[in-house]
């Protein structure tokens, strides 16, 4: 039998993220998603004889924002190299990359599993371009090709071999995903390609300072996989080693379906690529100037933005983590509270029925149909007793998605809708609910206190939700106890 609590895993990921630019890397195509195949292209893009490529300073930009956002070190001077390598699916047949001068280098990632935090140190992130996509299920004889992605602006996230654990995997590439999208970088969206994951494996005995050999599992496709591809890794890594034989290098690729990884191509050498500076472009400079403007520019950030939620909003540590991981949720949130002091009742509201309804309607923050003053209304008057969480939640909050422009208040009286605290009306429906269930009464003054809440739910009942159940309960316990 296998002792696997004696290995550890060193887990490194390479992130690859789509830069949301309207243009390639290197010329004007577009770089719209779901165009017809092979409509993006030119003759740029198609490496016909004779054309240049020139350089996206809008890249550059996003580059520098997401280094300065994950404390890296922004490298003033830059150039790019060709890889060479066999890519079927880049006209060129290289790709050109950074290597020795990545625009980003070292920097870290915050990461929280388990209650623990901790720091993943980061190796480079660098700028390249995207190849195009191989399509094997449209031709039964052939592999076909759309190059409408050939030449698309990417940043690769290296980490150090710093993971240990397909859980602290999971939350870090949930860090780049929020990251991205908090910056308006990359929209994050695994199952379109536009970000994408390579996870470097390797297994080692406990307390042993060299790494194992690894394997590299290519483009994972959602963080789910991500965790699902190590797991697989990481246990059969660990039997290779417990029957003795020696784990090969290998390039790897992940079944969704059966939760399995296989061989692709064994690697002889470390590095299968030969670089070489690019003759075709020269190198660039990055300013202090163009460094400090772009910091201006840059948004309160998720972990800064959590913190100012908890302290000046008194959030709980979960709403904030919630709110803040999206930055449009965050500015609907602070336009709420400009029509309220209710701030966590607002907060409540988004991250529970706004947030189930934008879920299951998949739809954005920034198309919901409630406009921040109604919302704000919404909690007030829920707040303030008029109807309850119930009534605002089931009748009130439909209604105003299809009527945004209606007031919640006028709509409760107009429904019929508002919540009963006449004594008479509420005494009137108890003593019918008491009357209705005598061997319950007689259970609860022999002792069983806790049917309260069964007496209760029958006022709410019989009131259809209206009845004011803070005063229902005190109602309820004078009678009960006289």
């Amino acid at each position: 039998m296998s002792d696997f609590d004696k290995y550890e895993a060193v887990i490194g990921l390479e992130v690859h993220t789509q830069l949301l630019t309207k243009s390639k890397l290197f010329c004007g195509d577009s770089t719209k998603f779901g165009n017809p195949p092979n409509t993006n292209v030119s003759a740029i893009s198609l490496a016909h004889p004779g054309t240049l490529p020139k350089m996206n300073e809008k890249a550059v930009e996003l580059a520098i924002k997401l280094g300065l956002a994950f404390n890296c070190d922004i490298v003033r001077d830059n150039f790019f190299a060709r890889k060479n390598y066999f890519y079927p699916d880049l006209p060129k047949g290289y790709q050109i990359s950074q290597h020795t001068t990545p625009i980003c280098k070292n920097g870290r990632i915050p990461i929280s599993v388990n209650g623990e935090e901790r720091n993943i140190l980061l190796n480079r992130i660098h700028l390249e371009e995207d190849a195009g996509k191989s399509v094997h299920d449209v031709d039964e004889n052939y592999t076909c090709i759309d190059l409408n992605r050939a030449g698309v602006p990417l940043l690769e996230i290296v980490s150090e071999p710093d993971l240990y654990s397909s859980e602290e995997a999971f939350a870090y590439v949930t860090e780049i995903r929020k990251m991205v999208r908090h910056l308006d970088i990359c929209d994050g969206n695994m199952e379109e390609g536009s970000m994408r994951c390579d996870a470097n494996i390797s297994v080692r005995l406990k307390g042993e300072k060299k790494l194992g050999t690894k394997v590299e599992v290519k483009n994972l496709n959602s963080i789910r996989n991500v965790k699902k591809a190590i797991d697989y890794e990481i246990d059969r890594l660990i039997k290779i080693l417990e029957i003795g034989e020696e784990v090969r290098q290998q390039t790897r690729s992940f079944d969704a379906d059966s939760g399995t990884t296989f061989s692709l191509r064994s690697k002889e050498e470390a590095n299968d690529y030969r670089y070489f500076p690019e003759p075709d472009l020269p190198p660039f400079l990055i300013t202090e100037e163009q460094i400090d403007s772009i910091k201006s520019s840059m948004p309160e950030l998720p972990l800064a933005l959590e913190k100012r939620l908890v302290n000046q909003y008194f959030l709980s540590d979960e709403a904030a983590k919630v709110i803040a991981g999206d930055r449009k949720t965050a500015f609907y949130f602070d336009n709420v509270i400009q029509y309220t002091n209710r701030f966590k009742a607002a907060s409540n509201w988004i991250i529970g029925p706004i947030r189930s309804f934008l879920n299951e309607n998949n739809i954005e923050i920034e198309k919901f149909s409630i406009g921040p003053a109604t919302m704000a209304k919404l909690v007030d008057i829920t707040e303030e007793g008029k109807v309850s969480f119930g009534i605002a939640a089931g009748k009130i909050f439909p209604v105003l998605i299809n009527s945004p422009e209606k007031d919640p208040l006028l709509l409760a009286k107009e429904l019929n809708l508002l919540q009963v605290n006449n004594d008479d009306t509420l005494h009137q429906w108890i003593d019918e609910v008491l009357s209705s269930m005598p061997d319950k009464v007689s259970e609860y003054k022999k002792g069983k206190k806790n049917l309260t809440g069964l007496f209760a739910g029958e006022v709410k009942k019989k009131s259809k939700g209206k009845a004011d159940m803070q005063a229902v309960i005190q109602i309820l316990n004078q009678k009960l106890n006289q």
